[in-house]
């Protein structure tokens, strides 16, 4: 299965975006293939022997738009305005292409989806919730100590603890839920519950309930990259737990790739394809 790549980089007021294509392997085949050599230890920085996920990271995927794959249209509510305010095409980010919805549940999307943009809670500067706060284009930081890890959020000053310790269980339900995490090998995973019934998952009215519980996993792949990737499991809106694509959903640091000197030619090439992609937007 192809899958599509991301990369931001950011330092000051000098921004490189490179785009990258690349098979992340095939999901389905019957035939054997020979057991892939171990692959050598991971290169970055590490906190008591876990990867150290400190400093500023973005995402730059279309998910906050609709995360099932999505044709570009018009907004009717602001006529005359052209590209600027049109909702650009997007791949699906959800593993199987579309979100398992109940049929009760995928009326209420629909619901949501004809009241928006001002039924969305971002139009109202809430908090985003998990796992939108995520891939929201907006910069979030992590900072890692050797106990519990924090995450905070530009987008309406969110912000939350993960519990690396001592687990609480949810007191009441909240716009960014109770984290509770752990590591499996160098993957963080966080599951999230005590969520309320608000928050949406993207512009397109994808929502979650009081029932709804996020595992999110995250994993670092160099001191520039982690992949991201979250589970939903809520019966009460779902036929089943659903995943978004990792290959897919892509965090990378701000600053540290141009701070080294490490773009490439490729970092250039990719600069003038998604300069010339957000032209075409604009036109």
């Amino acid at each position: 299965m192809t899958r599509l790549r991301t990369r931001v980089a950011l330092s000051g007021p000098a921004i490189v975006a490179a785009m990258l294509v690349t098979a992340c392997g095939q999901q389905g085949s019957d035939t054997a293939t020979p057991a892939a050599a171990t692959p050598p230890p991971a290169d970055f920085s590490r906190i008591d022997g876990k990867p150290d996920l400190n400093g500023l990271w973005q995402t730059n995927t279309g998910a906050n738009w609709n995360l099932e794959a999505h044709s570009a249209a018009d907004i009717p509510q602001f006529p005359g305005l052209g590209a600027i305010a049109a909702i650009p095409a997007g791949i699906s980010y959800v593993e199987g292409g579309t979100i398992p919805y109940l049929p009760a549940a995928l009326a209420q999307r629909e619901t949501n989806r004809a009241g928006w943009p001002g039924d969305d809670p971002e139009a109202k500067c809430y908090m985003p919730g998990i796992p939108r706060a995520t891939y929201m284009p907006y910069p979030f930081y992590i900072l890692q100590g050797n106990k519990d890890i924090l995450f905070a959020y530009e987008f309406a000053t969110a912000n939350r603890k993960v519990n690396m310790v001592n687990h609480e269980d949810p007191v009441v339900p909240t716009w960014m839920g109770t984290s509770n995490g752990h590591w499996e090998g160098d993957t963080l995973v966080i599951e999230v519950a005590g969520n309320n019934e608000l928050a949406w998952l993207d512009r397109a009215g994808n929502y979650r309930s009081t029932s709804t519980v996020v595992t999110e996993r995250y994993t670092k792949v160099s001191n520039d990259r982690i992949d991201y990737e979250a589970t939903i499991e809520d019966p009460t809106l779902f036929s089943r737990p659903w995943t978004f694509s990792a290959c897919r959903a892509y965090v990378y640091a701000v600053g540290q790739s141009l701070d080294r000197g490490e773009t490439t030619r490729k970092d250039a090439a990719g600069a003038i394809l998604y300069a010339a992609e957000k032209a075409t937007w604009m036109a």
